[in-house]
């Protein structure tokens, strides 16, 4: 059974076999028949099926098959407009049972077919050849590709937006990566080598796809790559995908295409993500090609990339973090660059910025295997360099294998770390490199360093011989790198790096010096306060031992003993300088160690190494140092000294001379190191040796003696020095000698040197620290019983302690006498034993020279503190005192300083003064310079046990009263900041004094009040002193003096003490006020009150004190920062409940316009605030309340550090936390842009800019949670518009739309619920926020030339290119129908009420795009839309508004019911039809245009109504409606003649109502409609002729209106058009027209009787009827007569006009239109009338030429002339027509009128010089000439033929010439007949 079933279906298919061969034999039997012209028909059925039936199983029928495809491709191929079926062919090919041979013969027939489309075809059917391409097999895939590409080249310049949109279509992912990859291989083509490999970047594979069968080559290959970069730029491909693509098209030959590429690469990809690994693999496949040859033959190896493209690829790589971790390819990429076959120094130096972006960003895995192949390869290139030529080029490689190799080394350090080659190596380079290198080099040896941080102790120790090599070469760059090594490879302690710095120190370079002195004195110095712990590994200054052992080894000659005198120094003198500072250093930490561990005075030292420091220094006083070297030295020697008293002394009392030698320096500050030596050295000096050496010294500075200067202020200091240390008994000296000394330092006080007065002071201040002066001759007397105490000093030192009495107790009694000594006096000095030392004193302290006074202030203390007796203590406090007023700062201090060694309980010791560097209490305390330290009884170098005695009682209650009763509340200033210095003096230098502790409930309301001082020093002096007061005051104080401070900077405290004002107490600065109207200050209360009284205000004092006390609170809140900064960080807790209130101030004070007060707060913050933003976010609530509040206050200076402040703290904040502030914000920064003071306005400006960014943010619904941003927008957008855009500041209206369009932008569709309003106030403010200026513009703009309708299209425009139109156009994406309802209202409102052309305008735009946006979704608001934009047509005075509403109403008629249409177009046509103005007529023109243009669908239906009255409104007078209407006629008629006769009867009806109308204007347009209507219907006008005929007939006759002439043109171009059918109508009817005409003729307006002339001549032209000649030809000659005689007849016509206007001008008819009428009745009329007025015809001719006619009238009676003479001669050859009578009549009437016409015709040639009057002469001479030689008895007389010929020979003109040969012609012709005869 299955078998029968296969059988049958083998039976089955074999039948269908043989139908299918009998079918394929009859087709090619047809086809062999079949004509060319009917091929493709044929074609398009038998191709398809014969491919299809190639696949037969039987070979006869594939046979047939292929004869038939033979036929057709002989057929066919040199036949290139016959078309194949190509989409049968495409379905076929893309059919899925399709054989595989079919689709082969497929597409080889595609192919084909493709190749014979049109070219629009092409291009709309090539991109569907790419649809589903990677499943195709991969030689089709190439053949379409190929297609595809070929049709490409015509998109080389553009691609269409339909192409793109198809090629768009490509979305599988295969499909485009493939398609995009032979667009690739494309782009990068080029033609290949004469070698025969393939092009770079290409395999011979490759290469052969592309170009398939044909080379391409040039100009095809150029617009190939760009219609390729043009399709693919249309597509929507990802940027990773086609970055491969651009990037070969920007390095293309072709200069276009790289160009093209250059662009695409900036524009589409620039954002490509390079760290994509598809991307990166795929860029470096195409740098490198094919990379294993494995399993591949030599045409599939893929060539690696051009030159420039691999360049170009490298700076990509320089650009991918990706690239450089791409292991291998990274590698192969950079040893490519370098030492690839063909590579170029270009790709060598990419190479190598290549390999430095490779060791900056690789991954630390990727460069462990990459790192030390690629430095190897680096290092192997620069050696293979080394010797060659230095070009431009190589050296910039260079640079960059330097910089590689600085990159690789701190992150590699272990490839260099183990030995110093490559250190060695770059120190070389930096040698012999060229300079331009250098740099390089340097940053890469400087990078080096990090690597051999670590290395081991024998690499380092040759390091540090490179190191102290290179420090000292000639190149500056190695030097430099020496010292930038050794401050960073080794640690501080290092000896070897620091005295590489010291080396340094003194380099030429100034970059070398700083890094230098940078490695020996770090900023960060170490901190060397006693309390602090210890010192971190990497501050350890090296010991000094090991330091100057190093310094010894490099010069030995250190080791050398000095000699006195000696010239030379060891070191240059910049070295030596850092080098004994750097030591110093090092000695001061062992020092600072020592007393950590010991806590002792004195500091044990190594014997040895104070020694070689001590000859170090020493060498450095050698005569070549400069004077800062010696200084440095000396203080060095001091320090020393300080520390190992004996050591030194003992050393020095062996060399005394040594130091005699600089006693006489040139600098002061030697000489003064110098004496303190001396001093301390005397203490290891026997009596006799410290005695001569007192005489010595005293000897230089007697006032006999005039030695130099310095030679005497060095023995004056060395003597005060000597005698202090005398003073303590070590050595004891005699008596005389020290009373002597003392007398010689008084004489030298009283001397007349003021400078050597000063120091003498001094020296005695110095030794009476040591005890009371035990002045000779002065009141002190000198007990030899030995029940006084023992030889020496007081016992009391400064402080009351007890000083030792070391070698009193063993004295030689023999030396002075019997216990001798300087004993106590046991009674008080007389006031006048030391008068005439205070007079002198006194007046030393008024001296103009400030440092005399310093020292003079200073001594007077130091006295004080070895003589505490009342009397004394007294006159030196009057003393002090009597510097109150100075205004000298520094005078100030040491007076403070003065006072507070006279109060007592100061920390600092006679030692510390006498045998340091001590210059004075503020220095040493730092207190103006840095943190205050209070010297409190915690200090361990405080010994407080002083006794209470009755002078320094007194002297306290005498300062204290000084202070707090006169100076410190004083009305004058200067006095107030002498007390402030004083006070402040005291409470830093005896603030644990008890009366201190019990005054500073005191102190602190001084320092408070004080706090409000102008004076900037004062200020300070009281804010410092609140710091101070609070370190000294117990909880109750701190407490207390916080609350106060508070209180000032909140501006809430008030003054517990007023200044009573005097005339001369200073109110204002000088200058800060300005001056007086006259000229004079304006600062002091007496002046104020004066200008007060001339001004006529006493009240104005009030104001002037109002102002001193806001400047006071200023001055009180800057002085209170400063002091509060220093609490602020001890404060703590205390401060914590004030912060509230505190923190808003302290924000808006930051921003203070006075840069004082912001230095201040500032300071104040940063000790308060630990977390500024988390402060601020605390107390935000706060801070913004308290910035709005001050915004609005009445000092500017409030609202401008508060609109500042307020801009500062909106920065990022979210909706939650400043939602509820937004509008307050808002209106104070509106409220600041406009304030009076431009700083403030600033500010405002600022705050705008920052609430402007902060509501923009927070309305965006891309960055802000939705719900916030439409509770943001509610706030901020209703605001703008009510009132920011309604403002009248012009900064505040540009604001607000800005922040609009701002918002609109970003608030997406959370802006619908504010749509109505933000429209309705965009609209408005298209006009309201215009330049005012243009308004007056506008007015005088037709004054300079400028049309009106110009000027407001300009300032329309405009407006459209304003931020409002912008917010406008983005408002219509959010309306929706809801938005609709609400928004429609408030635009019919505006369309109502708004004013302003651009707002009337813009309002109407709006609407026209509203709807097209909405769409149907309008319909429901038609009509009250309508209701009001119809007439706002009607009303709007503006062109250009009106142009735009009329436009809005055609939008809205689109969408309008059917009934709503027929009425808007009824209203329109109605506006026209009746009698209405020009502004009316316009608009209805204007809404029928937009109607047509923009609803044309919807007026289809109306044509009815609207051609008719379209037709005649074209031809209004007035131009723009007509033109409009014209416009109208254009848009609605396809062809003018049918659309006529489809409405004729309407139009008909239209026109006969304009005629019946009592406008003229009306009747005038209907007529000139009339005649268009003839002009273009010609005979299919017959049915309504009759018609229009009547109405204008009967309006010829009656009064003439302007333009009535129409009327008359009207009648003959009817009677033109139609005349056969008026004729067959009424046969009578020509005759009235004619007589009507001709009544027309008789009227007296010239224009009107000119129009009727015409008509006449065209109604006779039209009719032809001889009749019209005795009709005519009367009137006519009649008028000619009377024109030639100069005369009209009013009354001699046969018609007379009753209805004439008597007062129109009687002027004669115009000859010319006469003539022209004769001529056309002569044309028409029998022989026979025209011989009866011939002689009356011959007449008007002759007048006519008369001489004082026109030439345009002559040229008119040629013509007519000719047309009598053509008339006579046809009447002669038709000589059976006439009798023999009519013949000679004819006869007569020629030669009659020939020997009349002749003579005037020639002279008429003779006397009128134009050419076109001789042709016509000619012309008509011609004809006379002929009529009368051939057809009349006239005889011709030879003296015409003379004349002719005369005139022949003086012609000019070709033509006439011609003519007038032909007429000499006929006239010899006629002489030689008549010769004949």
């Amino acid at each position: 059974m299955q078998s029968r079933k296969n059988n049958l279906k083998e039976i089955m298919a074999d039948v269908a076999e043989k139908e299918r061969e009998a079918m394929l034999d009859r087709m090619l039997t047809r086809l062999a028949l079949t004509d060319d012209n009917k091929l493709e028909t044929v074609l398009s059925k038998l191709l398809p099926y014969a491919i299809n039936s190639i696949s037969s199983p039987l070979p006869s029928t594939r046979q047939k098959v292929m004869e038939m495809l033979t036929h057709i491709n002989k057929r066919v191929k040199d036949q290139p407009t016959i078309r194949l079926p190509i989409l049968d062919l495409w379905n076929l090919y893309q059919s899925l049972d399709a054989a595989p041979i079919v689709k082969n013969f497929s597409i080889v027939y595609i192919e084909m077919a493709f190749d014979r489309l049109p070219m629009e075809e092409k291009l709309n059917f090539a991109p569907e050849l790419l649809y589903g391409l990677s499943k195709l097999p991969v030689q089709h895939q190439d053949i379409l590709l190929r297609i595809v590409a070929q049709n490409m080249e015509h998109h080389a310049n553009q691609i269409d937006e339909a192409v793109a949109t198809k090629y768009k279509k490509i979305n599988g992912a295969e499909d485009c990566q493939l398609f995009l990859m032979f667009c690739l291989q494309t782009i990068l083509y080029q033609l290949p080598p004469s070698n025969g490999e393939g092009p770079p970047g290409l395999s011979i594979v490759q290469s052969r796809r592309i170009t398939g069968k044909h080379v391409l080559k040039g100009e095809q290959l150029q617009r190939r790559k760009l219609g390729m970069l043009n399709v693919v730029d249309g597509m929507l491909v990802a940027a990773e995908l086609v970055y491969p693509l651009y990037i070969a098209a920007s390095t293309d030959s072709q200069e276009n295409v790289s160009r093209k590429g250059e662009e695409l690469l900036k524009r589409k990809v620039a954002d490509a993500n390079l760290e994509d690994p598809a991307l990166i693999n795929n860029l470096f496949s195409l740098f490198q090609g094919t990379v294993s040859n494995e399993g591949i033959t030599s045409e599939e190896r893929i060539n690696p990339a051009s030159t420039g493209l691999k360049a170009r690829l490298i700076s990509v790589f320089n650009h991918s973090i990706r690239a450089a971790n791409s292991f291998p390819a990274t590698l192969r990429c950079i040893f490519d660059c370098i030492y690839g076959n063909g590579t170029n120094l270009r790709l060598k130096r990419a190479g190598m910025e290549f390999t430095v972006w490779v060791f900056k960003h690789a991954s630390e895995d990727q460069l462990k295997l990459m790192g030390p192949v690629i430095l190897s390869g680096v290092l192997k290139f620069l050696d293979g360099i080394a010797t060659v030529e230095s070009e431009f080029s190589l050296r910039e490689i260079k640079a960059f294998s330097y910089q590689a190799i600085g990159q690789l080394a701190p992150r590699a350090p272990q490839l260099f770390r183990g030995n110093t080659e490559m250190a060695a190596r770059l120190f070389q380079a930096l040698k012999q490199e060229d300079p331009s290198i250098r740099f390089t080099v340097q940053e890469a040896l400087n990078s080096l360093a990090a690597a051999y941080k670590d290395s081991g102790e024998m690499v380092l120790k040759k390091l540090d011989e490179l190191l102290l090599e290179n420090c000292q070469v000639v190149e500056s760059e190695a030097r430099f790198c020496a010292v930038r090594w050794a401050t960073l490879l080794r640690g501080f302690d290092h000896c070897p790096s620091r005295f590489i710095c010291m080396l340094g120190a003194v380099d030429i370079k100034m970059d070398i010096r700083e890094m230098a002195l940078e490695g020996l004195f770090p900023r960060k110095q170490v901190d060397r306060v006693v309390n602090q712990s210890s010192q971190s590994v990497e501050e350890k200054f090296p010991p000094l031992k090991e330091m100057t052992d190093y310094i010894c080894k490099y010069e030995p000659k250190v080791q050398a003993p000095v000699a006195v005198g000696e010239r030379n120094l060891l070191f240059p003198t910049a070295m030596y300088v850092a080098m004994i500072r750097f030591l110093l250093k090092c000695y001061e930490a062992e020092c600072g160690q020592a007393l950590l561990e010991d806590n002792k005075r004195v500091i044990p030292q190594n014997d040895a190494t104070v020694m070689s420091f001590c000859l170090l220094l020493e060498h450095a006083m050698a005569y070549e140092g400069s004077v800062e070297l010696h200084a440095t030295a000396s203080k060095g020697l001091l320090s020393v000294a300080s520390h190992n008293q004996q050591i030194v002394a003992s050393r020095y009392a062996e060399c005394l001379p040594w130091l005699k030698q600089y006693i006489g320096h040139i600098d002061m500050d030697t000489r003064e190191s110098i004496a303190r030596l001396m001093g301390i050295t005397c203490s290891a000096l026997s009596a006799s040796s410290s005695s001569v050496l007192i005489q010595e010294l005293c000897s230089k500075f007697k006032v006999s003696n005039k030695g130099r200067f310095e030679d005497s202020h060095g023995a004056i200091c060395a003597t005060g020095y000597v005698l202090a240390q005398c003073m303590t008994g070590t050595p004891l000296i005699p008596r005389d000698v020290l009373q002597t000394s003392l007398m010689a330092l008084v004489d030298t006080i009283n001397s007349q040197s003021i400078s050597l007065a000063g120091t003498a002071a001094e020296a005695l201040g110095h030794v009476g620290l040591r005890g009371r002066l035990p002045l000779y001759g002065h009141g002190y007397n000198f007990h030899h019983s030995s029940k006084t105490t023992d030889v020496g000093p007081s016992t009391e030192g400064i402080h009351g302690e007890n000083i030792s009495e070391q070698g009193v107790s063993g004295h030689d009694s023999n030396a002075i006498g019997e216990d001798i000594s300087m004993c106590r006096t046991t009674a008080e000095p007389e006031d006048s034993s030391l008068s005439s030392l205070i007079v002198r004193l006194k007046e030393l302290l008024t001296s103009d020279d400030n440092k005399v006074v310093q020292k003079v202030a200073i001594a007077l203390g130091h006295i004080c503190i070895g003589d505490t007796s009342p009397s004394l203590m007294d006159m030196v406090l009057d003393l002090v005192f009597s510097l109150s007023r100075s205004k000298v700062e520094d005078l100030l201090f040491s007076a403070g300083e003065a006072l507070a060694f006279i109060w007592g309980g100061i920390s600092i010791t006679a030692d510390d003064i006498l045998k340091s560097s001590y210059t004075s209490l503020s220095s040493s305390s730092n207190y103006l310079m840095g943190e205050i330290a209070t010297h409190g009884a915690n200090d361990s170098m405080v010994v407080e046990s002083e006794v209470a005695d009755d002078g320094h009682v007194k002297a306290r209650e005498k300062i204290t009263k000084k202070l707090f009763d006169e100076l410190l509340y004083s009305n004058r200033k200067e006095e107030r900041c002498a007390g402030s210095v004083w006070l402040l003096s005291l409470t830093i230098y005896c603030g644990q004094h008890p009366k201190i502790q019990e005054l500073l409930p005191q102190i602190q309301e001084a320092f408070s009040y004080l706090l409000g001082e102008q004076n900037d020093l004062t200020q300070e002096m009281a804010s410092r002193g609140m710091s101070i007061v609070y370190e000294l005051g117990n909880s109750s104080t701190k407490s207390e003096l916080v609350k106060a401070l508070v209180s000032t900077l909140t501006g809430t405290a008030n003054r517990k003490r007023a200044v009573k004002l005097t005339e001369d107490s200073e109110v204002f600065a000088e200058g800060s006020i300005g001056e007086r109207p006259g000229g004079g200050k304006l600062s002091t209360y007496k002046e104020l009150c004066s200008l007060a009284t001339e001004m006529g205000q006493p009240d104005l004092i009030y104001r002037f004190m109002d102002l001193a006390n806001y400047q006071a609170s200023l001055n009180s809140k800057r002085g209170a920062a400063f002091g509060f900064s220093k609490i602020a960080r001890q404060a703590g807790d205390v401060l914590k409940p004030h912060l509230r209130l505190l923190v808003p101030k302290l924000v808006r004070y930051q921003y203070d316009p006075d840069k004082n007060i912001q230095d201040a707060m500032g300071h104040i913050w940063r000790s308060l605030v630990a977390e500024p933003k988390k402060t601020v976010d605390e107390f935000f609530d706060d801070i913004i309340e308290d910035l709005l509040a001050q915004s609005g206050s009445r000092l500017w200076r409030c609202r401008e550090s508060s609109c500042i402040a307020l801009a500062d703290v909106l920065q990022g904040r979210k909706f939650d936390q400043v939602g509820k502030y937004l509008e307050r914000i808002w209106i104070t920064a509106f409220r600041a842009m406009d304030d009076i003071k431009e700083t403030v306005r600033n500010a405002g400006d600022s705050l705008c800019r920052a609430a402007s960014s902060l509501s923009t943010r927070l309305c965006d619904t891309s960055l802000t949670d939705r719900n916030d941003a439409s509770a943001t927008m509610a706030i901020v957008l209703p605001f703008m518009l009510s009132q920011g855009m309604m403002s009248k500041v012009s900064s505040v209206q540009q604001v607000s739309i800005k922040m609009i369009m701002k918002l609109s932008k970003g608030a997406g569709d959370a802006i619908r619920p504010h749509l109505p309003d933000l429209v309705f106030c965009m609209l408005e403010s298209l006009s309201s926020l215009e330049d005012q200026r243009l308004n007056y513009a506008e007015l005088h703009a037709e004054n300079v030339g400028i049309r009106r309708d110009k000027f407001e299209n300009l300032r329309i425009a405009v407006a459209k290119d304003s931020p409002m139109w912008e917010t406008l156009d983005l408002c219509l994406k959010y309306v929706d129908l809801p938005t609709l309802e609400l928004l429609v209202p408030r635009i019919v409102q505006l369309v109502r009420s708004g004013v302003g052309l651009n707002t009337r305008v813009g309002v109407a735009r709006f609407i026209s795009l509203l709807i097209q946006k909405v769409g149907m979704d309008i319909k429901p608001f038609v009509s009250t839309l309508s209701k009001v934009l119809f007439p706002a047509v009607q009303g709007e005075k503006s062109s250009a508004g009106r142009r735009a509403f009329a436009s809005a109403c055609g939008d809205l008629l689109k969408y309008a019911s059917s009934a709503q249409a027929q009425k808007m177009i009824e209203d329109t046509v109605a506006l026209y039809t009746s009698d209405s103005d020009r502004s009316t007529q316009v608009a209805s023109a204007l809404l029928l245009k937009n109607f047509s243009h923009r609803a044309a669908e919807t007026v289809k239906g109306y044509h009815t109504i609207v051609l008719p009255v379209a037709f005649v409104a074209r031809f209004d007078d007035e131009q723009e409606v007509g033109s409009l209407f014209e416009e109208v006629w254009e848009e609605n008629s396809s062809s003018e003649s049918v659309t006529l006769q489809l409405y004729l009867p309407e139009i008909v009806a239209v026109l006969c109502d304009g005629m019946l109308s009592s406008s003229w204007t009306n009747k005038k347009k209907s007529a000139k409609a009339m005649i268009k209507l003839a002009e273009v219907l010609c005979e299919s006008l017959a049915p309504f002729v009759q018609d229009l005929l009547k109405f204008l007939v009967k309006e010829i006759p009656g009064r003439i209106w302007e333009g009535k002439e129409v009327v008359l043109d009207a009648t003959a171009a009817i009677c033109k058009a139609c005349h056969d059918a008026i004729s067959q109508n009424d046969p009578i009817g020509p005759d009235a027209l004619i007589t009507a005409v001709s009544s027309a003729c008789t009227k007296k307006k010239k224009s009107y009787r000119d129009a009727a002339f015409l008509c006449l001549e065209n109604i006779i032209k039209a009719f032809g009827k001889p009749e019209f000649f005795n009709m005519v030809m009367p009137f006519l000659l009649e008028i000619c007569i009377q024109n030639s005689l100069g005369k009209t007849d009013r009354t001699g016509s046969f018609l007379n006009d009753n209805n004439a206007d008597e007062n129109e001008r009687d002027t004669p008819s115009p000859h010319e239109k006469v003539l022209d009428c004769i001529t056309s009745v002569i044309n028409v009329a029998k022989v026979q009338d025209i011989l009866e007025q011939g002689k009356n015809i011959i007449a008007a001719f002759h007048n006519t030429l008369h001489p004082g006619n026109s030439w345009q009238v002559k040229l008119s009676v040629f013509l007519a002339i000719q047309a009598l003479y053509r008339r006579l001669r046809l009447a002669t050859s038709e000589a059976s027509s006439i009798s023999s009578d009519e013949g000679a009549l004819i006869n007569t009437l020629i030669i009659e009128s020939f020997q009349i016409l002749i003579p005037l015709i020639l002279e008429c040639i003779s006397s009128i010089k134009i050419a076109q009057v001789h042709v016509a002469a000619f012309e008509c001479l011609f004809d006379m000439i002929e009529l009368s030689c051939f057809h009349s008895s006239q005889k011709i007389d030879k003296s015409l033929y003379n004349e002719l010929l005369q005139l022949y020979n003086v012609e000019k003109n070709e033509s006439a010439k011609s003519i007038l040969k032909r007429s000499l012609g006929l006239l010899e012709e006629s002489f030689k007949t008549v010769m004949q005869d």
